[in-house]
């Protein structure tokens, strides 16, 4: 009985720290066709799919490594895995690569996750907690806004869900096969996925 006890004790010990950024779901089992040959182009790769994903997350791997810490620590903070938090960063931003003085987007989207300056207030610095906070936030508004419109999907289809309605809404989630079909390349969850799952795979 008493082992029992302690047995209990510890699975929700266990259960705790790994709800603590599982919440929404866990990246390493949404399917994923990766990134279309409309992404892969402009990145001089004569291949597309998760292949092409994983060498972009790759290429961004040291730039996206300054802020690890920082990622993880949102991560934990708001219960998202961070290598979807990280995979997000690599889609807008190259991990900061591509953007000058903090924006993108002509001037329209702000700071590593490219928080749009047209549908949101961006705070605090480009490439701080705040802004990580922020983005984070929006993108669980956006997963949670899939789960009440699609009530009986997984909670990884639902991320799924929430990955594609930050980059083009939730109204242009209209069914799980074709979800991306609308947004930036038509393959913005399915290219987020892809590189949020190797970066699950280097630590984050």
């Amino acid at each position: 009985m008493h082992l029992m006890l302690v047995l209990l004790g510890l699975a929700a010990l266990l259960g705790t720290s790994q709800s603590q950024t599982g919440c929404y779901g866990v990246v390493n089992r949404i399917d994923t066709t990766g990134a279309s040959c409309e992404t892969a182009k402009p990145e001089k790769l004569n291949y597309c799919g998760v292949a092409a994903s994983r060498m972009i997350a790759e290429r961004d791997l040291r730039s996206m490594d300054r802020y690890k810490t920082l990622i993880k620590k949102v991560g934990q903070k708001l219960c998202v895995d961070p290598a979807v938090i990280a995979g997000i960063i690599s889609r807008e931003s190259h991990a900061g690569k591509a953007l000058k003085n903090g924006w993108g987007d002509n001037g329209n989207g702000f700071g590593l996750m490219q928080v749009d300056k047209r549908s949101h207030t961006p705070v605090g610095e480009w490439n701080g907690e705040r802004h990580l906070t922020q983005g984070t936030e929006i993108l669980i508004s956006m997963i949670k806004k899939i789960q009440k419109k699609f009530p009986r999907w997984t909670k990884e289809q639902q991320l799924k869900g929430g990955i594609s309605a930050y980059n083009a809404g939730s109204g242009n989630v209209r069914s799980y096969e074709r979800m991306d079909i609308g947004t930036t390349h038509n393959d913005y969850a399915n290219d987020v996925v892809a590189r949020a799952q190797y970066y699950k795979q280097h630590g984050y």
